[in-house]
C-alpha cells in the first residue's frame, strides 16, 4: 500500500519536513485537457453533483503534478441553496443570485444548512477520495462570510463591492445577522467535511481585500474569530486566504488559524519581518506560469529560499491557476520546489 504523504499537514503545524509541500489553488480543472474534455459534456454544477466524476477531477492534479495535497473540486456557493439562496453559476460570469439580500428580513428568511440533506454529494465525494483514492491530504473548504455576502448582496460578481460595503455600514443589524447566519452555515458545512475525511481546511475570503483594516476589525474579524475558534476543535490545520489583502495579514495572524495564505503582493520575507508567526502559504504570481520557465524558476527559487529560512511554509500561487497555464509547467514547478527545498533543508540540517 502507498505510504500516506502528510508533509503538508506537518508544514501547516510548523513541524520539520524534508521538503516544502506544494499545492495550487484551482489546480483541479481549468487548464487540464482531461477536465476540458469532461466539460464538453458536463457543467460545473453537474460535475460537483456526481461524486465519482467530482472525485476524479479532484485527484487528477495529484496524479499529474505530484502535488502534496488535493483541494476539493467545488464552488464556494455550493452550500448556499441549502439555506434558501437561489444561485446559479453562469458560464463566463460566475455565481448569479436572483434573490439578493436587501433587508434584515431577507436575512431572517434564510434557513439552516443540513449537510447530509443539502449537500450529500459533497460528503460522498470526500469519502470516495479519502477512503479509496488519495495518498495525500484532501483540503476541504468554504467561502468566508464577507465573500459569500458580497455575492448575496450584489446579486453576482462585483469589481467594487459598493452595495456590499454600503449595506455593511448602513445596515449594521442586518449585516451582523447575516454574518452570524453565514458563520453557522460555514461551521456546520466544514464539520461535515472533516467528519467525511477532509484533513485540512481553507477558508477563502477572496474579496475581503476590498476593506480597510478598521472596517475589517469591526465588521469581519469577530465572525472570523468565532468560525476558526469553533473549527479548532476538529484538530485539523486551518488556512485563511484572501486576494489583494496584504494589509490584513497581521489581522489574520491574530486569528486562531494555523496557516496564513499570501498572494504575490507580500513576500514570505516581508511577512516574517512584519511579525507573522504562523505557517505561511504562497505565493508565486500565477501570471508568471504562462511566461518563460527560466523566470518561473527564478521567482520560485526566491520563494523557496525565504520559506525554508524558518519552519512553516507551504508553496502555492497567489491566486488560482487559469486556463492558459500549461499543465507541464505545474508538473515541472512542483518537481523544482520539491528538489530545491529538499536540498536546502538537508544542507541546513547538516
Amino acid at each position: 500500500m502507498t505510504t500516506f504523504n502528510d508533509t503538508l499537514l506537518r508544514a501547516a503545524r510548523g513541524e520539520a519536513v524534508d521538503h516544502t509541500p506544494v499545492w495550487y489553488m484551482r489546480q483541479a480543472g481549468r487548464s487540464q485537457p482531461e477536465y476540458r474534455k469532461i466539460k464538453e459534456k458536463y457543467s460545473l454544477e453537474q460535475i460537483t453533483h456526481e461524486p465519482e466524476l467530482c472525485a476524479y477531477v479532484t485527484r487528477l492534479p495529484v496524479e499529474n503534478y505530484n502535488v502534496d495535497a488535493a483541494i476539493l473540486y467545488k464552488d464556494i456557493v455550493t452550500p448556499l441553496p441549502g439555506i434558501g439562496v437561489d444561485v446559479k453559476i453562469k458560464a463566463g460570469v460566475g455565481p448569479v443570485i436572483s434573490n439578493p439580500i436587501r433587508t434584515v428580513q431577507d436575512v431572517y428568511n434564510l434557513g439552516d444548512l443540513s449537510p447530509e440533506d443539502d449537500v450529500p454529494f459533497v460528503l460522498e465525494t470526500i469519502k470516495l477520495l479519502t477512503t479509496e483514492q488519495l495518498n495525500v491530504p484532501l483540503i476541504g473548504f468554504a467561502g468566508a462570510p464577507f465573500t459569500l455576502s458580497s455575492y448575496m448582496i450584489e446579486g453576482g460578481p462585483s469589481r467594487s463591492y459598493n452595495k456590499t460595503k454600503a449595506f455593511m455600514v448602513s445596515e449594521p443589524q442586518a449585516w451582523f445577522a447575516l454574518m452570524d447566519k453565514l458563520a453557522d452555515m460555514i461551521i456546520v458545512y466544514i464539520k461535515a467535511q472533516v467528519k467525511a475525511g477532509a484533513k485540512a481546511i481553507q477558508i477563502f475570503d477572496s474579496w475581503v481585500g476590498a476593506l480597510n483594516v478598521e472596517d475589517y476589525r469591526i465588521f469581519i474579524k469577530p465572525v472570523m474569530t468565532r468560525i476558526f475558534t469553533e473549527l479548532r476543535e476538529l484538530g485539523v490545520p486551518l488556512i485563511t486566504f484572501g486576494v489583494g489583502a496584504s494589509h490584513l495579514a497581521m489581522e489574520w495572524n491574530d486569528l486562531p488559524v494555523d496557516v496564513v495564505g499570501l498572494d504575490w503582493r507580500l513576500s514570505i520575507e516581508e511577512a516574517r519581518a512584519k511579525g507573522i508567526t504562523k505557517t505561511l502559504q504562497g505565493n508565486l504570481d500565477p501570471s508568471y506560469l504562462i511566461g518563460d520557465w527560466a523566470e518561473v524558476e527564478k521567482r520560485a527559487k526566491v520563494i523557496v529560499e525565504q520559506g525554508v529560512a524558518q519552519p512553516g511554509h507551504i508553496f502555492n500561487i497567489g491566486h488560482g491557476v487559469f486556463p492558459e497555464v500549461n499543465p507541464d509547467t505545474l508538473k515541472r514547478l512542483t518537481a523544482f520546489v520539491h528538489d530545491y527545498s529538499r536540498e536546502l533543508i538537508a544542507a541546513k540540517n547538516n
